[in-house]
């Protein structure tokens, strides 16, 4: 009785049986016992407290964050007044116009009257600019003072940001 030599470790790794792949019947058994495995890990920590606990913290931050804005809305307003701006209108070569303006601007919080007021320079210099360029047909009616009244409130909000302006409000408005 002869026995074959040893392999050589290179012969063996040639010789080595092939890995049979997984069939899918495995592969769904596999998955099956997965989506158990998830299912119970959740539910023992649903009915063991972790995630109520987890999920009642955000609830009551989230709350928190809603009643904090809900309190800013409903706080009285604050309203600060910008001095009288005098200026004339875009009328044209052979014309001259002018227009006369007092506003208050109503604010959400006592907070925000520090930083328009801080801005008040450069919010009066952006009423002047865009002023100037109006033309006195587009002050006329109540779409005029509408479109005006908007205009002014976004050049607010972006020179006194991160200010909540609410209203912009005409105490005198006249044209000449």
């Amino acid at each position: 009785m002869n026995k074959p030599p040893p392999p050589s470790p290179d012969e063996a790794e040639d010789q080595a049986p092939p890995i049979k792949a997984i069939s899918s019947k495995k592969k769904l058994i596999l998955a099956a016992a997965l989506v158990v495995v998830v299912v119970a890990a959740g539910g023992g920590l649903w009915f063991g407290g972790i995630i109520p606990t987890m999920l009642h913290g955000k609830k009551d931050a989230a709350a928190t964050a809603t009643a904090a804005a809900l309190a800013k809305e409903n706080a009285p307003p604050v309203y600060v007044d910008v001095p009288e701006i005098i200026t004339n209108l875009n009328a044209g070569p052979r014309k001259t116009a002018f227009v006369k303006i007092k506003i208050r601007i109503e604010l959400a919080s006592p907070d925000d009257q520090k930083l328009v007021n801080d801005a008040m320079p450069r919010i009066q210099d952006l009423f002047q600019t865009y002023l100037r360029e109006m033309r006195p047909e587009e002050l006329r009616g109540s779409m005029g003072s509408y479109r005006l009244r908007e205009e002014f409130i976004s050049r607010i909000s972006i020179a006194a940001s991160p200010a909540h302006v609410r209203d912009v409000l005409f105490t005198e408005l006249f044209t000449q």
